[in-house]
């Protein structure tokens, strides 16, 4: 995969390709779209997701997922008239294989990735059907889109990110034990999963409102329907991938938490450890 900085600076156009695979990636700020939109890439049929932050000051990320036959024309509508965005990322092909329909097709399964992970707020309503493709074009346009999902979290995009089985007799299962707290998690390459049916306190400490991201995390949780309330409890209805062991251990915990020390697994010891354990000491 190679990342291509056009200005030389991390924070500007970025042009992204990965060898033996047709598509392409730019990204750029809102303040620098009017400077690049000339471009040829953005003269093309492609599916763009518009970047920015959630409501309320949280770390969530608010996106829209656009396709058109010339996103130029479509995003300089966005510009416009949707005030949330600070970011686009644009996939197109750089042989022009890309056609309404293939982008019609990613559209339509980014949204609904996006509703099912429920990690960001999607300003997208979810559509009823995907459109038809022939089954040549399904599994080429199935195939650009594994590569689109891999890329996205590269460019700070985890809005497409779903918690995924494994295999369970090989992943180090972990529990979360505390007043009215009972959860499973492990921690994975792209972030920690906390298992369906793992239950948390409903009544956060005091001290908890403070902590601004986590208060509005657990609120977007229950709004979406991830976390319920059942008899004095928050129960998770669906695998879900947190960013981090604490954060998760914190939801849960309602409070303040370092999830490497609450984690544990069936012997009692702390996901800290366990890692400590799996680094020789001293001089390899």
């Amino acid at each position: 995969m190679r990342l291509f900085l056009a200005d030389g600076t991390p924070d500007g156009l970025q042009i992204v390709e990965k060898s033996n695979w047709t598509g392409i990636a730019t990204t750029c700020s809102r303040a620098q779209y009017p400077s690049v939109r000339t471009r040829e890439k953005f003269s093309r049929p492609g599916v763009y997701v518009l970047v920015g932050p959630s409501e309320g000051g949280s770390s969530r990320q608010r996106i829209y997922i656009g396709e058109a036959d010339i996103a130029r024309e479509r995003i300089d509508n966005h510009l416009r008239h949707k005030d949330f965005w600070t970011g686009v990322i644009l996939f197109s092909s750089k042989d022009m294989n890309l056609n309404k329909a293939h982008v019609r097709y990613l559209e339509a399964r980014l949204i609904e990735l996006a509703h099912q992970s429920k990690r960001a707020d999607v300003e997208n309503a979810i559509q009823s059907r995907l459109p038809s493709l022939s089954q040549a074009d399904l599994a080429d346009v199935e195939a650009f889109l594994d590569e689109m999902l891999v890329i996205y979290p590269l460019l700070g995009v985890t809005a497409f990110e779903v918690a995924i089985e494994t295999n369970s007799a090989t992943e180090l299962r972990l529990v979360l034990r505390a007043k009215d707290t009972l959860a499973y998690g492990a921690e994975r390459p792209d972030g920690f999963t906390v298992f369906k049916g793992s239950k948390g306190r409903l009544e956060a400490v005091p001290s908890f409102k403070a902590l601004l991201y986590l208060i509005d995390l657990r609120r977007k949780l229950l709004e979406n329907g991830v976390l319920v309330q059942e008899a004095g409890q928050l129960v998770l209805t669906q695998d879900y991938q947190f960013d981090s062991p604490s954060s998760a251990s914190a939801v849960f915990l309602g409070r303040t938490s370092n999830g490497r020390v609450e984690w544990k697994d069936g012997d009692g010891r702390t996901l800290r450890a366990i890692q400590e354990e799996a680094v020789p000491m001293g001089p390899s």
